[in-house]
């Protein structure tokens, strides 16, 4: 049997998970939220409101544990069979429960929604919904849920009966969903008054927006589900604010002060519900405008802040407002460079800048009940952690959590107390809890779950970018058995597109566990977040503007470089994977540099970018009219004479992010070039591949790898 037999075996092995023991397999690798392998900790952690007290599942969401500040003594509350029987349910796990007040919590089981009394230990149905209803959103006193139907908003009062907030017959006018595709920090189109009295919503016409066709295969014959997909420099949705007043029944809307397709995003309430505040965003997403509105009226009452950058300005934050009695508000802002934190009036009037780091603050974690103090994660100095700090309202700034790491903190309602959730390159996991002086006190550490598994190392490292002066990060995965004076062949796996990072200094380092998994199968894996990607800067990330691809693969090309000049390296065996823009780099580099790499398998690839949507493409490209050169250059269809290794790609077929005619339009491409390329689709599948159908998917990709890079 010779060498590529017994790694074929051993590989074939992994895919059907019958891999020895204290070896991982692919599936294992693959579906790694596995308990064996996930660190220990307080799983479902939530503060109970207006108390020192906290909650957190046990035995696998079973029972619901809580403890208090004072000793961290956890006790048990409820047992999941128990709070079934009350509530003549057959919840599965503990999962999603909110705390309404300090004995209340509420918790759903499909379209049923119910309430819990943890002090005489009853329950009640609080809202039913028919199986169409999405988008349930109690309002602050949890009394009335706000829920879509289809493309209407409507409202499950106290009494469990339906308020009609819209009824529009035409399906392409959507309210109370998501606008804009989810861009600029959009996850929802519900928005409860402080207090409840009214409820704002997002609302698109997207009327004009050209369909798009998926195929339905679950049908004979197969069905066509049209979805709106506004493409480059096409027609895009219209959106409006709607606000709704309990009271009267009465609605007012709120349309962009420029065009009708430009942008209304990042709505915030005033605190005491007089007005709205909205950024609004020109379509060319160059030129923002925090702006505020009556809220009974809807009418314009002010500009408060205008940004302008010839690149882009991109709102991903809400206006936040610290003292529950003042409409003095913190705004995300990356004109100096980096994402700060400004404090203003509701006047437009800056107070003071409050944060003025040479890093980004990523999110607002609140503020103590005083609003002399706002809490917030921020990178620090070293751009792979994720720390927690707070400043107050005169710029004193002062970091919370004391370790190097990637930090998930959670703050006290009455911002006494920090909970702590983190990981890092040597630190499986560790649950802490910090009082108001900033002391800790440990509540769980988890131990190493690979241990006695055969598991490489990660070195993370810098290297220069291709301008010569910039440092990146790298990731290079070894075996647990390397040996430094054998030749490796290397897996690079990319992404390298705007908003992700790949290295964090978390416990793998930001890797996926098949990474490790293809590591014990002999190979290198490597990765380096070129620039362009995540938490390093304005300057860093707009370096790829008009001209998606161009800098990145010069800084990939930069870590091929470093690549071969290690000793180890059998730099005639460099594969390279990636997905979604990943997968465009994976192509583009197959095709751009094609002495590079031996073989390349390419997920959901970007192929051109006048396909892909609006919002998302024109903050980096502009349009094709205004950019013809950067769509032409970065596009991978004009390249496909120049492939030389061997190349697969994957789409899933119902894909409604990287829409399937990128890959079809680049096979029929190669077809017309005579070149040769593998592809590969999952049916029904959306962008990712997901559930148990994701191992298939990874041992395609590593035995193409594995086959193709002798």
């Amino acid at each position: 049997m010779n060498k590529f037999t017994l790694v074929l075996a051993s590989f074939l092995m992994a895919c059907s998970a019958v891999g020895q023991q204290k070896k991982l397999t692919l599936e294992e690798s693959v579906l790694q939220q596995n308990r064996q392998f996930r660190a220990d900790k307080l799983l479902g952690f939530q503060w109970i409101p207006g108390t020192n007290q906290y909650t957190y599942f046990a035995e696998g969401g079973k029972k619901l544990m809580t403890a208090n500040t004072s000793n961290n003594n956890a006790t048990e509350l409820i047992q999941l069979a128990d709070l079934n029987k009350v509530l003549g349910t057959d919840l599965r796990s503990f999962i999603g429960i909110e705390w309404k007040d300090a004995t209340h919590f509420l918790i759903a089981n499909g379209p049923k929604f119910f309430e819990y009394n943890t002090q005489d230990k009853t329950g009640k149905l609080t809202g039913t919904f028919s199986d169409t209803a999405e988008n349930q959103t109690y309002d602050h006193g949890h009394q009335n849920i706000a829920f879509t139907e289809k493309n209407n908003l409507y409202i499950s009062d106290q009494n469990n009966q339906k308020i009609t907030v819209t009824n529009q017959t035409n399906e392409g006018i959507v309210s109370g969903q998501s606008i804009a595709r989810n861009e600029f920090g959009i996850d929802g189109g519900i928005f409860w008054s402080p207090n409840d009295h009214f409820l704002a919503f997002y609302q698109k016409d997207q009327s004009e927006v050209a369909d798009y066709p998926l195929l339905d295969i679950n049908t004979v014959p197969g069905s066509l589900e049209n979805i709106k997909y506004p493409m480059i420099g096409q027609k895009s949705e219209k959106p409006s604010v709607g606000i709704y007043n309990l009271k009267t029944q009465q609605t007012v809307y709120i349309k962009p002060r420029g065009n009708a397709d430009d942008y209304l995003t990042n709505l915030a309430w005033t605190p005491d519900e007089k007005y709205v505040l909205i950024a609004e965003l020109n379509r060319a997403q160059n030129d923002m405008s925090l702006n505020v509105y009556d809220a009974q009226t809807g009418a314009f009452v002010r500009t408060l802040l205008n940004e302008k950058n010839p690149n882009w300005v991109e709102p991903e934050h809400p206006a936040f407002f610290p003292n529950a009695k003042s409409n003095n508000f913190v705004w995300h802002s990356e004109k100096d460079g980096f994402q700060n934190l400004y404090l203003y009036s509701i006047d437009g009037k800056l107070i003071r800048q409050l944060t003025k780091n040479k890093f980004p603050a990523r999110q607002i974690l609140g503020a103590n009940p005083a609003g002399t103090e706002v809490y917030f994660m921020a990178t620090g100095d070293n751009p792979t952690n994720m720390l927690a700090y707070k400043v107050d309202m005169n710029g004193k700034q002062t970091q919370i959590t004391k370790d190097a790491g990637v930090h998930n903190v959670t703050v006290s309602t009455d911002g006494n107390w920090f909970f702590d959730d983190f990981s890092n390159h040597n630190t499986p996991g560790k649950c802490l809890m910090y009082n108001k002086s900033l002391k800790a006190t440990t509540l769980v550490e988890s131990p190493n779950k690979y241990n006695g598994y055969a598991m490489g190392t990660a070195e993370i490292k810098t290297i220069k970018a291709a301008d010569g002066t910039t440092d990146l990060y790298t990731r290079l995965i070894k075996p647990s058995d390397f040996d430094p004076s054998k030749k490796y062949p290397v897996l690079v796996y990319v992404y390298g597109g705007p908003h992700a990072q790949m290295i964090t200094n978390s416990y793998l380092d930001g890797a996926n566990l098949w990474m490790y998994w293809m590591a014990e199968q002999g190979y290198l894996v490597f990765t380096v977040d070129n620039r362009g990607s995540d938490n390093r800067g304005f300057a860093f990330e707009s370096v790829i503007h008009g001209q998606l691809g161009n800098n990145e693969i010069a800084d990939q090309m930069k870590g091929v470089e470093y690549l071969k000049s290690l000793p180890y390296v059998d730099g005639n065996r460099l594969a390279v994977h990636g997905w979604s823009f990943g997968g465009f780099m994976t192509t583009s580099m197959m095709l751009r540099k094609p002495d590079v790499f031996k073989v390349g398998v390419a997920g959901g690839p970007v192929t051109d970018w006048k396909l892909y949507e609006v919002m998302y493409g024109e903050r980096y490209m502009d349009t094709p009219a205004e950019n013809p050169k950067g769509f032409d250059e970065n596009c991978t269809l004009n390249y496909v004479k120049d492939l030389k290794g061997k190349l697969m790609l994957i789409h899933g077929t119902s894909d409604d992010v990287v829409v399937m005619q990128h890959n079809l339009n680049l096979i029929k491409k190669f077809v017309e070039a005579e070149k040769q390329v593998d592809f590969f689709a999952y049916p029904m599948h959306k962008h990712n591949v997901i559930g148990k159908d994701r191992v298939h998917l990874m041992c395609k990709v590593l035995n193409y790898v594995m086959e193709n890079n002798k």
